[in-house]
């Protein structure tokens, strides 16, 4: 990884800008990727606003990544096949599969099974994510969808942008919240301090629209199963919110509370249930559940038979 170091001589009216202009080998979409991805550090903290104004004697050190190879090698990884046709494949994700290759995942991924199952992928939707119109993190589990064509590349991240497509998760969480159903509206940001964490952060700080809809499922003594709905996707968007308020996901490693549960949990307690979206051809609607996975099944039992006993 390089490091930059620069130091503000005049007062500039955009963070982006003043970058662009000092740093002429680096295009200003690429200075704008590296911000929103945290590798800008503006005196001393992560500065993922790329519109803030800068005044005389910041200091500034941008870390350049080490470029990832463009290649991909197909892999014959087992793939869960919840729906599939000529455009579209939607996938019950197991846990520990991360979606996409990244630093200290160059292989492995469900980007290079995808690769093996569906040999026309590449290029669609990017060399690094062929196909992969949203994500679901490393241990959590469930339905994922996979666009097979541009024009279903294209017509699915419309349909999240627009918030059309429907995705219901169920998480078992700390705590018993005191009403049964409410609505988390929350920016949500790089962490100022840790960059594999997301926080909630203030807009003129780069925290992004974050809303998250929950009702609880069914209430388990101190822990509690709650049906989430996404209105928007950041990442880690469910972890974070349900930390927030006070509720963490249970076996969440980095928003929990470090609590054992007395089952052995591969990550958080979180599953994509149920994703809803319309087809990109004939425009009817899919709906797709993905099974609860064991482990989870398992969480339940014990908490159920708690209550029980209690």
């Amino acid at each position: 990884m390089t490091a930059i170091h620069l130091q503000v001589q005049a007062n500039s009216e955009r963070f982006d800008r003043y970058l662009s202009q000092e740093l002429t080998d680096l295009s200003r979409s690429r200075i704008q990727q590296l911000i929103e991805q945290g590798n800008v550090q503006l005196n001393g903290q992560v500065c993922t606003s790329k519109k803030i104004n800068l005044k005389i004697g910041d200091r500034i050190t941008l870390e350049i990544p080490e470029a990832q190879p463009l290649e991909l090698q197909a892999e014959d990884i087992p793939l869960d096949i919840l729906y599939e046709d000529e455009q579209l494949l939607i996938l019950n994700k197991p846990a520990g599969l991360v979606v996409h290759p990244a630093p200290g995942h160059p292989d492995g991924t469900l980007v290079n099974a995808l690769l093996a199952h569906c040999p026309n992928l590449p290029g669609i939707g990017g060399v690094q994510r062929p196909g992969i119109v949203h994500r679901l993190d490393k241990d959590t589990t469930g339905a994922i969808a996979i666009a097979k064509t541009d024009l279903a590349y294209q017509h699915l991240q419309a349909q999240l942008q627009a918030k059309t497509a429907r995705r219901e998760y169920l998480g078992v969480v700390y705590g018993a919240p005191k009403t049964e159903s409410g609505t988390i509206d929350l920016p949500i940001g790089r962490h100022p301090q840790d960059r594999k964490k997301m926080a909630v952060i203030a807009p003129e700080q780069g925290g992004k629209l974050a809303v998250t809809h929950w009702r609880i499922q069914e209430r388990l003594g101190n822990y509690t199963l709650i049906h989430f709905q996404l209105e928007t996707g950041r990442t880690h968007q469910i972890r974070v919110h349900s930390s927030k308020i006070g509720h963490p996901i249970v076996g969440d490693p980095l928003y929990g509370s470090g609590r054992s549960v007395g089952v052995n949990l591969p990550g958080q307690a979180l599953h994509a249930w149920r994703l809803k979206l319309q087809h990109p051809i004939t425009e009817n609607l899919i709906a797709v559940t993905a099974p609860i996975p064991p482990t989870f099944t398992t969480l339940l039992e014990v908490l159920r038979r708690r209550v029980a006993i209690s």
